[in-house]
Parts: structure tokens; sequence; C-alpha cells
């Protein structure tokens, strides 16, 4: 017979690795709010005509990100037996900037690119499937 398997079946030994190890997920979460704030606050605001999202909205979201890389590479290095309760803190807020992102694409729009619409949609897709996986880590019995 024919057995379908959920995503989330499938990353479930990477779901027990983190689980086992939450300070990868940490850096892996800081590194990823580092590439967001780069690009942002370097590419997207430098190329404002190419993805069309404009630079006064670029900026906050970019500190945002600044701040979450800050958060989650201190969690990687002093996280200790509270880890989950800090690891459900930047899920929430990596699952809020993608709820507050995907408003602000809505809104913008009419001003976005192709290219800007498409680079949004992928970053929400990256930074709230990373909450979602750091949610079901936090709530993990390993």
């Amino acid at each position: 017979s024919f057995k379908t398997m959920t995503i989330f079946q499938k990353l479930q030994p990477l779901l027990q690795r983190f689980a086992t190890q939450p300070k990868q997920l940490f850096l892996l979460d800081g590194a990823g709010a580092l590439l967001t704030a780069f690009m942002l606050g370097v590419v997207l605001a430098r190329l404002e005509s190419v993805f069309g999202m404009p630079r006064e909205v670029l900026s906050p979201m970019a500190i945002t990100a600044c701040l979450f890389a800050v958060y989650s590479f201190s969690c990687s290095i002093w996280a200790g037996r509270n880890w989950r309760s800090l690891l459900k803190i930047i899920a929430t807020a990596n699952l809020l900037y993608s709820a507050v992102s995907l408003a602000t694409v809505v809104y913008f729009y009419p001003v976005l690119t192709v290219w800007g619409v498409l680079y949004f949609l992928g970053e929400i897709g990256i930074v709230a499937g990373i909450g979602i996986v750091e949610l079901r880590v936090s709530n993990s019995n390993q």
C-alpha cells in the first residue's frame, strides 16, 4: 500500500537532533536572522527599484532581524535548562514577524515588483517554517 508521510514525519530525525542539541537551532536562527538583516538593510535597500519595497519600511524590518539575531546568538551561548521557554519566545517572534511581513506585502503590493513579491514570500515561508520547527522542538519530550 502507498504510504504518505507528512513533512514533519520526514523532518523527525532533524527535530530530534535539535531537541538534543538546541544550541544548534539557536545558531541556525541567529544566522538566518543576520542573513535577513543583510538582505533587507543592504541588498533590498540599495535595489529598491528592483524589489519595490520602500527603504523606510526595510530599515525597521532589518533592525528587527538584527535584534532576533542577538537574541538567538545569546541563547546559543547562555541557554541552560530553560532553553525550551527561550526557544518558544523566538519561535513566536518569528511567526509574528512572518505575519507582519505578509501584511506588509499585502499593503505595499501595488508598488512591489515580481522580484519583491517572490523575495518576501520566500522569506516568509522560511522564517515561518523555522518558527514552526522551533515550536515543535520546544514542545518535544526529548
